[in-house]
């Protein structure tokens, strides 16, 4: 037995919730690129009070050249055990930019050297589910074969099943396939990584993800499913020429199927995220006037513990020492 150590993700709450407090001011606004800068600056702020010596390694924006904590940058005061991170400041900024549900911000670190470097990859198929049906599905299956053994590991019909997938024009096929094995739906804009923990937080309706999005996001979503106990299964899936070229010619191999373990390689790893628009997964940010109410996971994957954590911020009091001008 040993002694309990510090848990990091009560830590990485605190910047999660500083972005996302941040962040929310920019609510239907229609302009992402101010509310992922917000989120982006409230971040580097925070991420300086903690005593860690982390370096970026999935950061996000690179292909959309969205304000960003760029890769290879370092955060933390220096001082502390030497981490992996990675960061979405924003992970929705359309959903945010156009008062959708779901945008959240999110971070995730392990020791350092243990996280997958995507390389030039943007994209990469995914299949999340919860862990009791992790030992029975295959990337390579049919979606009906996947959604029957699926069904019968979480003791439900198929018609029960929700799925979630990213409303984009390469899934038609996928949509058809599901609604053909005869599940139900549910059909998002953006935010996968959001989809992701849907998928394995056991107080969803979501029970399975399918389909292509980011690769630094699959990253990130790793860092918590490795926590809760889920799975993801993967691949790289470039979406043009240009990106599959690239990552030839880096010497990755797109046959190679991923999973948490292979993203994740340690027990260390620490997650939060915090809600910005509200919805189905996590609620927004609740401004009062006097303050906001923040809602917040945050996982330590070497114990499997997961929290949901709702914070009330006092304006008073908070911007008397806050380097962030949250009202």
């Amino acid at each position: 037995m040993e002694a309990p150590q510090k848990n990091l993700a009560l830590d990485l709450v605190r910047v999660t919730e500083a972005a996302a407090l941040a962040s929310a001011r920019w609510l239907g606004k229609g302009n992402q690129d101010a509310g992922d800068q917000a989120a982006v600056d409230a971040m580097r702020l925070c991420f300086n009070s903690l005593n860690i010596s982390g370096v970026v390694v999935i950061g996000e924006g690179e292909k959309d050249n969205a304000p960003m904590l760029f890769n290879g940058e370092k955060v933390g005061a220096g001082n502390g055990p030497a981490l992996d991170v990675a960061v979405d400041p924003v992970e929705g900024t359309k959903l945010l930019a156009y008062g959708r549900p779901n945008a959240i911000s999110v971070i995730g670190v392990a020791p350092a050297g243990t996280m997958y470097n995507p390389g030039p990859s943007f994209y990469m198929q995914k299949l999340v589910v919860p862990g009791a049906a992790k030992n029975v599905v295959d990337l390579d299956a049919p979606v009906a074969e996947n959604l029957h053994k699926i069904a019968k590991a979480l003791d439900k019909d198929v018609d029960d099943l929700v799925v979630f997938v990213l409303d984009k024009p390469r899934h038609a096929s996928l949509i058809e396939q599901v609604r053909a094995a005869g599940a139900r739906i549910q059909l998002h804009t953006d935010g996968d990584v959001s989809g992701a923990l849907m998928a394995v937080d056991p107080r969803s309706e979501v029970d399975v993800m399918m389909g292509t999005g980011g690769t630094p996001e699959g990253v990130l979503a790793a860092c918590a499913i490795k926590g809760i106990g889920g799975e993801m299964f993967a691949r790289l899936d470039p979406q043009s020429y240009v990106e599959k070229e690239a990552i030839l010619e880096a010497g990755i191999d797109l046959r190679e199927i991923h999973t948490v373990d292979t993203l994740v390689r340690s027990d260390e790893v620490f997650f939060s995220a915090t809600g910005i628009s509200g919805g189905t997964f996590l609620k927004g940010v609740q401004y009062t006037g006097t303050g906001a109410v923040t809602h917040s996971m945050v996982i330590r994957g070497r114990t499997g513990t997961l929290r949901y954590i709702e914070s009330i911020n006092n304006w008073d009091k908070l911007m008397k020492i806050s380097s962030v001008k949250y009202d």
